[in-house]
């Protein structure tokens, strides 16, 4: 239910439209200001890793992006996963997407003739999000990015408040879906504590409203409250829903505020250990999955990072693993690559062509091969399918890449009826 316009653009060079000079990272959760902008992308330009923030003062916030959409070179596009993923699902012409999120009058000029937006969801001013890309080697003062990334932030209260999932619930029953799409919690991250745990709950009873037999998938995306987190978890959506897309930095956040398997890891070093995430993904449906004595329905994840995506799920509800996988990774390498299809000219190989499966349990050693580059495992009732991912040389445009790589995977995966 999160739909926006990003605008895209160099960091380095809206900062310096704005006349800020580089200068130390430092971690923010929330900006209060342009000098907490300052030091939180140089934070993460410097580490090469995606973040997303919320900016607090509205006035500051405008005036920012009047500047970044004006600048020459900015590029304005549908942002927000739950329009990114209906877009990239709309491309296909059989299907038609419903979406239900906050819709100015840029954003539905730029939405594809595929996707249904309700009245209710129209506004007469578009959310603007400023996504601040950056290339690998990019210097800012001091700073020097190791790879390409981006640092997202915006002001944005409709999509926080999940103001249109009513709307979206109230109109399934018209619209007669065969898989409901769901994203945007984290926007929820810039409500006040109270807020957010009352809103949080009206989710829940609006999501369990839908009907049991239409499969739901939940797209995560980067955050920073591990009590929020927790509660996704524990006690609300996580039991809701049948499958889950996620990345990286999303995964080590999860299972440090779940206290999981490797929480004391504190980031990635470089490619993620494939023993490693598979342990937390394990863990994720082991603890969540649905079985005769615990009321959940998840039984599948699609985990998506640079070099690799592993499919997990649980037997018995998921077929067409190895096409989703893959298609899934091709959709990452012709998207970032804006092209057709692959080039090989254009990617080359990250991912490590030897890993173990598991870096907790006895595990086996698995060696890629280039004829039949997705590998299956197994491990107590859960499949494992890992594909390799030829990953952009200079990639065109990173953003909604997770959202691409998620819709791409849902389309090709068979739900088994139950």
């Amino acid at each position: 239910v999160n739909a926006c316009v990003d605008v895209v653009l160099s960091g380095v060079k809206l900062l310096e439209a704005l006349g800020i000079e580089p200068g130390d990272g430092k971690n923010h959760a929330v900006l209060n200001s342009r000098q907490d902008l300052k030091e939180a992308f140089a934070h993460f330009m410097e580490k090469g890793a995606a973040a997303e923030r919320f900016f607090s003062d509205a006035e500051s916030f405008h005036h920012i992006a009047r500047t970044a959409s004006e600048y020459p070179g900015a590029q304005l596009y549908v942002g927000g996963n739950a329009a990114l993923i209906g877009q990239k699902l709309a491309t296909n012409p059989d299907l038609k997407i419903l979406l239900c999120g906050p819709v100015g009058p840029k954003l539905h000029e730029l939405l594809d003739d595929n996707v249904v937006v309700p009245p209710e969801s129209m506004q007469e001013r578009d959310e603007f999000h400023l996504i601040l890309e950056y290339q690998a080697g990019e210097k800012w003062g001091e700073v020097r990015a190791p790879s390409a990334n981006r640092f997202i932030f915006s002001h944005d209260l409709s999509n926080g408040a999940l103001n249109m999932l009513e709307v979206f619930v109230s109109s399934l029953d018209e619209f007669q879906p065969d898989l409901v799409v769901l994203s945007g919690l984290h926007m929820m991250e810039g409500q006040s504590k109270e807020m957010r745990q009352r809103r949080l709950m009206e989710a829940v009873a609006s999501i369990s409203d839908i009907p049991t037999d239409i499969p739901i998938h939940l797209e995560l995306a980067s955050m920073t409250d591990q009590d929020f987190m927790s509660n996704i978890i524990h006690q609300q959506v996580f039991p809701l829903v049948n499958s889950i897309g996620l990345n990286e930095q999303e995964l080590l956040f999860l299972t440090q505020s779940a206290s999981g398997p490797h929480a004391s890891l504190v980031s990635w070093s470089g490619v993620p250990d494939v023993g490693v995430v598979s342990d937390i993904l394990f863990w994720i449906l082991k603890e969540h999955r649905k079985t005769a004595e615990r009321a959940s329905d998840l039984t599948r994840i699609h985990f998506h990072t640079l070099a690799y995506h592993i499919l997990v799920t649980v037997d018995g509800y998921w077929g067409n693993q190895v096409a989703a996988v893959a298609a899934g990774a091709r959709a990452a390498g012709t998207q970032a690559c804006a092209t057709e299809t692959i080039d090989t000219g254009k990617v080359f190989l990250k991912a490590p062509l030897e890993f173990v499966t598991s870096q907790i349990e006895s595990s086996s050693k698995i060696s890629l091969n280039p004829d039949e580059p997705v590998v299956h495992w197994h491990r107590e009732g859960i499949s494992f399918h890992f594909t390799p991912v030829l990953v952009c040389k200079d990639p065109v445009r990173t953003v909604g890449l997770g959202d691409a790589i998620s819709a791409e995977g849902l389309l090709y995966s068979e739900v088994y009826p139950q």
